[in-house]
């Protein structure tokens, strides 16, 4: 098996991270640069194993093994048959993994933070998180928030050199639809503490108090779905917000949408709101991560202070009123999407970001 860049990544479930590998993988010359994944996790036929090879991309399982230290002797030896030029840990609990394989072996090691940097090193825990702070040197994060946190952390905690590369969009695929007569309301993320749905409900509870009723699709999954259901019944909007799941036809959501709302605490580049945009619908969403880098706020969308309900709820109505402000501001959102969230600028900066690791792209 050849191999040129190798990609560490901690799983393949459906997620974020997973389809920006995917695009970067798709955009790639592939018969050139030989790609080949290595899984970290449990399960190596997560949802985006099969599009991977399907792209004649070789998965490797390193989670077969039983302890940390299997997984990273299993991983040294990966490398040290495949002989990759680059390897890029596509999953910050990876980082260290990726630096310690690449060791003696000539290759370059790339490290990732691919969501709120202070989050990441968090749940990674004290001591790993701190390594993968670190090392490998060179690491590409996917927001300029990120890049902030970890400016501000004292040098010995973060790495030496940041490479922000923001994630991309499939345009061909995030297009813009007729606006719907009557869209509903549509919010799209894991059904996690750190996306506060709980933010989304009390608005629309307010909204409903008001004689406003707007009808909210939450598509995605997660452990806080029974508690999110028992929030709506309690405030009685159970009726206007349905829980859909996850869902793999986002782009026809959105054709059917009125518009987006997103009410994270923590983000890194929110791949919900690019796509959004890219489908031509307006986004309001809380300033977490680099949504403000995103969104124009007035123009593409509105971006609302964290904590403050009573102005999510106030934007909220303000597009549900004005059908062509939605309009304006779907149509501003494609523009900046052609503009700035191609796949093609994806590959580009990431292969800078080698070139000027060191790598050779002959």
């Amino acid at each position: 098996m050849d191999c040129r860049i190798l990609y560490l990544v901690g799983q393949l479930g459906l997620g974020g991270l997973e389809r920006q590998l995917l695009y970067l993988l798709e955009s790639m010359d592939r018969s050139k640069y030989k790609p080949v994944v290595a899984v970290w996790g449990n399960s190596h036929n997560d949802h985006y194993a099969a599009f991977i090879r399907a792209l004649d991309v070789p998965v490797v399982a390193l989670g077969t093994k039983p302890t940390r230290l299997a997984k990273l002797q299993a991983l040294r030896s990966l490398v040290s048959d495949l002989r990759p030029e680059v390897i890029h840990s596509y999953t910050f609990y990876t980082n260290i993994a990726a630096w310690w394989a690449a060791q003696g072996a000539g290759a370059i090691p790339i490290g990732s933070v691919r969501s709120s940097f202070t989050r990441a090193s968090r749940e990674a825990g004290q001591i790993l998180g701190r390594f993968c702070r670190r090392w490998p040197s060179g690491q590409v994060y996917n927001s300029f928030n990120a890049e902030q946190e970890a400016k501000r952390s004292a040098t010995i905690n973060r790495p030496r050199r940041i490479y922000v590369v923001m994630n991309g969009v499939d345009l061909d695929r995030y297009i813009p639809q007729p606006y719907p007569e009557r869209g509903h309301i549509l919010a799209v993320g894991s059904l996690s503490s750190v996306k506060r749905w709980d933010r989304l409900i009390r608005a629309v509870g307010f909204l409903a108090s008001k004689g406003v009723c707007p009808e909210v699709l939450l598509a995605g999954s997660g452990l806080l779905r029974g508690e999110l259901e028992d929030m709506a019944r309690s405030l009685h909007v159970d009726h206007l917000v349905r829980f859909l799941g996850a869902r793999n036809d986002i782009p026809d959501l959105l054709a059917d949408a009125a518009f987006l709302v997103h009410t994270a605490e923590s983000e890194g580049c929110p791949n919900v709101i690019m796509e959004a945009m890219a489908c031509g619908r307006a986004v309001v969403a809380t300033d977490a991560g680099d949504a403000p880098y995103l969104i124009k706020d007035g123009k593409t969308g509105f971006v609302v202070p964290k904590e403050d309900g009573a102005v999510l709820a106030d934007r909220i109505v303000a597009l549900l009123k004005d059908q062509e402000l939605c309009r304006r501001m779907g149509d501003a959102g494609r523009t900046k999407a052609e503009q700035a969230f191609g796949l093609d600028r994806l590959l580009s900066e990431t292969f800078a970001v080698y070139r000027a690791e060191g790598w050779k792209d002959k």
